[in-house]
């Protein structure tokens, strides 16, 4: 049977895969999972129920399946504040700020609006390792705390959840922003409101578009996985930047005033450069996945930055942020995690760092990207893989050392396995396009006929 948690959190279709029932179990099983340990016997020595914060992003089914997680909560004597609509790391912060003993957030993230999720955060707004995922998952089958009376817990709206947000956004700005045109995209999503509030109350001069969710149409041609309606904006209008946000907000993508999208690799670039000037990049460090783009780390090498790389999905980075005390981290999809000021990626955190630094230094977004020169990174997948069986195969081995010695220093090479489907993906850099297309072409046939013959033989 497979995993019940994916890499963040449970998610499926709403009320199909996704069901009122199971938001209800998982929230009885959770209950029940993370009031166990040292502070759960602190709270109960303080005379006190434990205390969750429950949030969810503007999708319709967050309605009925974020009643259900209350009501589960609840049931199993915890006690619920609702902070309604806010983003997923507004969520993360506010556990925190509060503080709760463990949160919820209903999101699916960049998904669309039919899918969802539920995700869990401990103590301290931190996410969940695999291994307490797993015992919440096993305590779906067993019997679920029960208490009657006064020991039931109660539901209330968290009422000062955005304003607590904001304000928190404000206090880590390193500048105001002040004359600044921003066009921010929130996707019809979370960030819908707290976005350009935070924005305007940092002086910037704002534009907003797709922040009128309905319930349907969140990332609906919106947002970071839809950047064309915000390029359009910037250059229509002559703003100095567009920022664009994910359905929960915990991604940032930037657009520059000539329309040119600026990454996650860029964005980092530019903050790690940044911090290290004002002398706050922990240990000269970086941590990217292994997607992250070769000019991001030839760059960071010219500054004396350490990168460190992880594998695929902002949870190994954050494990590798908390593992060595770094400040900055994330991937080239727009996760920045800033550890001083966030316990998960902030979209709007990250949008707002990114323009102070244009507001610090004088220069427009494309000078400041400057920093690295962005290598073309072609992708080819090859379906119907078995990883497990090709990963020794000496005849693959060999077709990547040859085209690592052909690309040296302005390439790079990564065979990566899908971690969901059958499916290997071949992921070629280099200096040129052309040269990035035919060696990601000629390695992905090659793996094509290893399975070929892999299939030939098992028959």
């Amino acid at each position: 049977m497979p995993r019940l948690f994916g890499t963040d959190g449970v998610r499926g279709l709403a009320n199909r895969e996704l069901t009122a029932d199971l938001a209800l179990g998982l929230a009885q099983a959770a209950a029940a999972v993370l009031t166990q340990g040292r502070h759960a016997d602190y709270v109960r020595a303080a005379g006190r129920r434990p205390v969750a914060v429950l949030a969810r992003d503007p999708r319709v089914s967050g309605e009925f399946l974020g009643a259900a997680v209350a009501a589960g909560l609840a049931s199993s004597g915890i006690d619920v504040l609702d902070a309604g609509v806010i983003p997923t790391p507004a969520a993360a912060f506010l556990i925190a700020d509060f503080p709760a003993d463990f949160g919820v957030m209903i999101s699916a993230s960049h998904n669309p609006a039919p899918d969802n999720g539920i995700k869990f955060f401990s103590y301290g707004g931190t996410k969940l390792p695999d291994e307490v995922e797993d015992r919440i998952e096993s305590f779906l089958g067993e019997q679920k705390l029960a208490p009657t009376g006064g020991g039931v817990g109660r539901i209330n709206r968290f009422a000062d959840a955005e304003d607590r947000y904001v304000v928190h956004l404000l206090g880590t700005l390193p500048h105001r922003l002040d004359g600044l045109h921003v066009v921010l995209d929130c996707a019809h999503g979370a960030a819908s409101g707290v976005s350009p509030e935070t924005f305007s109350a940092a002086g910037a001069n704002v534009t907003v578009i797709g922040a009128d969710p309905d319930g349907l149409n969140i990332n609906d041609g919106y947002g970071s996985t839809h950047l064309e309606r915000l390029q359009d904006a910037v250059v229509r209008l002559g703003a100095d930047v567009g920022i664009a946000h994910d359905g929960d907000a915990d991604r940032c993508l930037a657009v520059d005033a000539a329309g040119r999208v600026i990454d996650g690799d860029q964005i980092m670039a530019i903050l790690a450069v940044s911090m290290q000037e004002r002398g706050i990049l922990k240990d000269d460090t970086l941590v990217v996945t292994v997607m992250s783009n070769l000019g991001l780390r030839l760059a960071m090498a010219e500054r004396g930055i350490r990168v460190i790389e992880t594998k695929v999905g902002d949870r190994y980075v954050l494990e590798e942020l908390g593992a060595g005390g770094y400040s900055l981290g994330g991937e080239q999809s727009g996760h920045v995690i800033m550890t001083e000021h966030a316990t998960t990626g902030d979209g709007v955190l990250t949008g707002l760092q990114l323009v102070a630094e244009m507001a610090r230094t004088g220069k427009s977004l494309a000078e400041l990207a400057e920093v690295m020169t962005v290598y073309p990174q072609v992708l080819v997948n090859v379906r119907g893989v078995d990883h497990h069986a090709l990963g020794g195969d000496e005849v693959i081995a060999e077709a990547v050392a040859l085209i690592e010695t052909e690309l040296g220093e302005t390439g790079r090479v990564l065979l990566r396995p899908s971690g969901t489907e059958p499916m290997v993906r071949v992921m070629v850099e280099a200096a040129e396009q052309s040269v990035a297309e035919q060696h990601a072409e000629s390695l992905a046939a090659v793996v094509r006929e290893r399975l070929a013959l892999e299939a030939d033989s098992g028959a």
